[in-house]
């Protein structure tokens, strides 16, 4: 069963390097991989789920390095991200131009996943960023084992039932305020999900005296399955 496992995960990163699907699991739901930084990767997953393309999708990281790589991060939210990733928490940041506009539904905000599962990061390490949307028709419920997905993938990796069976905590790390003082990032969570209150744990811990914001979630956001 391993070797069939490390053979898939061979596979797997080949697959994607030339421009394929992979069903894999993470610590949330099952994700439907392809390259995030090509654009007929994306597509393709785009097909695959019946997803409109006005909706996004979020992009998988095995490392801060990665996450330097597709988004632009300050300081003090890096600190904070140390602490909650990897973990079941898609995180918004402001996109760099590496990242195709097709992810972001021509956004320049992108949705950044760092998962806490061997058989995704060894995949991502090898590969770089992929795509981090659930494993499903749009619409559909979010597989939590592979005997749950309905969908059609070049490789379907199984592995085991995912740790939270549920999507991930969404925080918003994008908007900023100005005051006479400063310049303030607010941090808020936009989708209640998987490790929530470990999420608001830290963001309470690290926002003394600023508050936590609770906005309504945006209209793109209202759609990302994971």
């Amino acid at each position: 069963m391993k070797g069939e496992r490390e053979d898939l995960i061979r596979s797997a990163v080949d697959v994607i390097k030339k421009g394929g699907t992979v069903v894999y699991p993470t610590e949330t739901v099952y994700g439907l991989g392809a390259d995030a930084l090509s654009e007929e990767a994306v597509r393709k997953v785009y097909k695959i789920k019946r997803r409109e393309l006005s909706h996004p999708i979020s992009l998988a990281v095995s490392s801060f390095e990665m996450v330097h790589s597709v988004a632009y991060i300050d300081p003090e939210s890096l600190e904070i991200l140390t602490e909650l990733l990897p973990g079941p928490v898609t995180v918004l940041l402001r996109k760099k131009d590496a990242v195709p506009a097709v992810v972001t539904a021509a956004s320049d905000v992108v949705g950044v996943r760092f998962p806490d599962n061997e058989i995704a990061t060894r995949i991502i390490n090898e590969t770089g960023p992929i795509t981090s949307t659930s494993a499903n028709l749009s619409g559909r419920t979010p597989p939590t084992s592979v005997e749950e997905v309905e969908i059609k993938a070049d490789i379907i990796i199984n592995g085991g039932r995912c740790k939270y069976g549920m999507p991930s905590t969404v925080v918003d790390m994008t908007r900023t305020t100005a005051t006479e003082e400063a310049r303030n990032i607010n941090r808020e969570i936009k989708r209640r999900g998987a490790g929530y209150d470990r999420v608001l744990h830290v963001l309470r811990s690290k926002a003394v005296g600023k508050g936590l914001h609770g906005l309504p979630v945006p209209e793109l956001w209202k759609n990302r399955d994971r």
